[in-house]
């Protein structure tokens, strides 16, 4: 039997030699900004829009997602915008009790995108907690509303990996899905490097893509 890692795609061998090139960084540095900027770049996958049936903002695409999402519609991309419901959990629910005001992330998001002059808002009705939960609601979703295509909106980190569960998710489903990249999303491909955020973003975000590519080595 052949080892895992002579089954992967290219991608997944591309993935290997970043990571592998990562501990030359410090040995070699006249190379040592194109690798990290390869390593940035191999979460991020941006993809052209066309006209769509509806746009949808990614569950954890948060501020950015709703302001790539507003200017898709003013760019004629989709009228209506949907985001994933959002129900209070149990501390959110104490505070109700407790007469205080809450807002939940699709309550926030949906005034958000009004305030930005998006009036078709609506929610996909099941709650998701991350990328492999969105890919098991949307298909169905899609289906029941007879969505020819829609554009997700995700931020940079997790684009590619979301586009790879994506397309095995909706595999034999009629929706065609484009992944878009909200233009404001704090991971930088290019710099990531310059902050301890960006580093602990690449790093996690890098492992959970090599899994991916581990687990599904024919999904591209």
């Amino acid at each position: 039997m052949q080892p895992v890692i002579a089954r992967w795609p290219r991608l997944a061998r591309v993935l290997a030699v970043v990571v592998l090139a990562g501990a030359l960084v410090v040995a070699v540095p006249a190379t040592r900004v194109p690798m990290l900027r390869a390593a940035g770049w191999a979460l991020v996958v941006d993809e052209p829009v066309e006209r769509v049936d509806i746009i949808v903002v990614a569950v954890d695409a948060d501020g950015a997602g709703v302001l790539e999402a507003a200017d898709l519609v003013h760019s004629g991309i989709a009228s209506r915008v949907a985001v994933f419901a959002d129900p209070p959990d149990a501390v959110d629910r104490e505070f109700l009790r407790r007469g205080v005001g809450y807002e939940d992330r699709a309550a926030r998001s949906t005034r958000q995108l009004r305030s930005l002059g998006v009036t078709a808002v609506e929610q996909v009705p099941r709650a998701v907690a991350g990328t492999e939960a969105e890919g098991e609601v949307l298909p169905a979703w899609c289906d029941q509303n007879k969505f020819r295509s829609i554009v997700v909106v995700s931020l940079a980190d997790h684009s590619r990996r979301l586009r790879r569960v994506l397309r095995r998710s909706m595999t034999g489903h009629q929706t065609k899905v484009t992944i878009r990249v909200a233009r404001h999303s704090p991971f930088d491909p290019d710099r990531w490097w310059e902050t301890r955020k960006g580093i602990r973003t690449e790093i996690v975000e890098l492992q959970k893509l090599l899994l991916d590519v581990v687990r599904h080595p024919i999904s591209w």
